[in-house]
């Protein structure tokens, strides 16, 4: 489980430099925490397709398709939205360049030995990446959304301290919205990278085929997963100062 203490101390310092681009109180709109008010919900569209390539990019390059900033009144995705929402985040061209990087990084640390080194190691290495990438956005997006009727979407809390709206973020990894608009336990993230995780092993060597090696890329990407509901959380913010949108 080395992978994922590392994983965790790159979430720790990186929650203390993004507290330091930020100002505590933000003029964002609020999004709930576990015992706020509901939103009222309606059977409207999505405001997902009318965002700029800022507010679908963090930094204007890392994919953000579930942040959802407008969350004063709660509008349910049908599963045609679901499954775009996966396909974005999945196809967008930055997408290709996430990846690639997460090769290099994980070559660099010869995390899978078997798969070999050179350019040859390197394309393996970055096949399993975008794979797992691919496969896991869809379960967590579309797939066990779609089935338990849950909202993939990220909401946006916008108000309150640094700590406060970090604690709701962090939260929103095991608390969701159902397609009702009331909270309940995001079975789709939890069970949806467990599930990823598995079908990883068809495609990984077999001898990192090991419930261990499983597990590992399991937390890996639940701890990814809670850092990047911090960056979108804050992501407004920074975005504002930089650009005035």
């Amino acid at each position: 489980m080395s992978d994922v203490r590392r994983s965790l101390r790159i979430f720790c310092l990186a929650a203390l430099l993004t507290s330091s681009l930020v100002d505590m109180p933000c003029a964002a709109q609020q999004a709930e925490l576990p015992d706020a008010p509901q939103p009222q919900t309606t059977t409207a569209t999505s405001s997902q397709g009318d965002k700029s390539w800022g507010k679908t990019h963090i930094l204007w390059l890392i994919p953000n398709y579930r942040a959802e900033e407008a969350s004063d009144v709660f509008h349910p995705l049908t599963t045609k939205e679901k499954f775009k929402l996966a396909l974005n985040d999945s196809f967008d061209p930055s997408a290709f360049l996430i990846a690639g990087v997460v090769a290099g990084i994980n070559m660099g640390q010869s995390q899978y030995p078997s798969l070999g080194e050179g350019a040859e190691g390197y394309a393996k290495y970055f096949g399993g990446a975008f794979a797992d990438q691919a496969i896991g956005n869809f379960m967590t997006e579309a797939v066990l959304p779609t089935a338990l009727h849950q909202d993939p979407r990220y909401f946006v809390k916008g108000s309150g301290g640094f700590w406060k709206r970090s604690g709701y973020a962090i939260s929103r990894e095991v608390v969701t919205r159902g397609d009702n608009g009331r909270n309940q336990f995001n079975a789709s993230e939890i069970a949806g990278n467990a599930v990823a995780a598995g079908i990883s092993n068809a495609y990984y060597p077999a001898a990192d085929r090991a419930l261990g090696k499983t597990a590992n890329r399991w937390g890996q990407q639940l701890v990814l997963d809670t850092f990047f509901n911090v960056v979108k959380e804050f992501w407004p913010d920074v975005r504002q100062k930089v650009s005035g949108k």
